[in-house]
């Protein structure tokens, strides 16, 4: 029974607290004036924000640069394994491979002297050729040697002209880099040929306008996609630096050189250079991001 009279009063204490603190809330906010943000004025604030965002200029200046390759011109030495490897294939073919129609006319004409020089030779036994000449296999070699004879190859190595490296004709048997010397800031430095990025165009547009500036024209190149194979950047230094300049960005697109024409007139400003000869001229952390994709085929 004690219990019951105490339970009472507890729970109207607690109704009444409840009542006064919801009456309290809404007083509060109505006094003070708060204001729900709806899903628009939200919305809105999220599109100036990002709208601030993009028309922000990037820091970084783009460019781009083109890797020019010539491909070999002709086949490369045989190393020794190779020569030998070679000739084992060479003598494996001599001994299984069959007669070929030069060896079995040699073997019917031989066989055919050889009946003639006979004691009991019948010429009606012979194919009817009348007076036809007949010419024999030795004697179509023995032409074809006299032919050999007078026969000049080319000569693979010019150790005057693989010395200039100015001269698209060196190494033929090696791929060359086309190396450009550019101004930059203040030096001159070896790179690869390369153009600042101009609004409106890719960045594919811009290595194929870099190539086109070079002073030596007439190179034509062929363009590997339309995505770039490296990327090397720079932080300018601390003096240098602004708001709106941090770096550079330099994105390089892959070429080969396509056009069959008279070689270019050689330049001081562009060397064609094998990939063990780019280190040096090109500085080393830019070498090291161009070693990545030039190949040495």
């Amino acid at each position: 029974m004690w219990r019951k009279k105490m339970a009472a009063p507890c729970r109207r204490m607690a109704g009444v607290t409840l009542l006064h603190f919801r009456c309290f809330s809404r007083a509060a906010v109505g006094s003070a004036g708060f204001r729900q943000l709806s899903s628009t004025s939200v919305s809105r604030v999220t599109l100036q924000t990002k709208s601030q965002t993009e028309k922000r200029p990037s820091p970084w200046t783009l460019m781009a640069a083109v890797c020019l390759q010539r491909l070999p011109v002709i086949s490369a030495d045989c190393s020794p394994i190779e020569q030998q490897f070679r000739q084992m294939m060479q003598q494996m073919e001599l001994e299984k491979s069959l007669l070929s129609d030069h060896e079995l006319r040699l073997l019917e004409d031989s066989e055919r002297i050889s009946r003639k020089q006979a004691d009991d030779y019948d010429s009606d036994e012979e194919d009817n050729r009348g007076d036809q000449e007949i010419v024999l296999a030795q004697d179509l070699e023995d032409s074809w040697e006299q032919k050999l004879q007078k026969f000049q190859p080319g000569l693979r190595v010019k150790a005057d002209v693989d010395e200039d490296l100015t001269s698209l004709e060196r190494c033929l048997a090696d791929p060359l880099v086309l190396v450009a010397e550019q101004q930059v800031g203040g030096d001159k430095l070896w790179l690869l040929p390369q153009a600042r990025w101009q609004e409106g165009e890719t960045l594919r547009q811009t290595a194929e306008r870099a190539l086109d500036s070079l002073p030596a024209a007439g190179l034509k190149a062929t363009f590997l996609g339309n995505a770039p194979c490296g990327l090397y950047k720079y932080k300018l230094p601390k003096s240098a630096r602004t708001e709106s300049t941090v770096g550079t960005k330099v994105f390089f697109f892959k070429a080969i050189l396509s056009n069959s024409g008279a070689p270019a007139a050689p330049s001081a400003s562009l060397l064609w250079a094998k990939k063990s000869e780019l280190q040096c001229y090109l500085k080393p952390a830019y070498m090291m991001k161009v070693e990545r994709f030039v190949l040495a085929l």
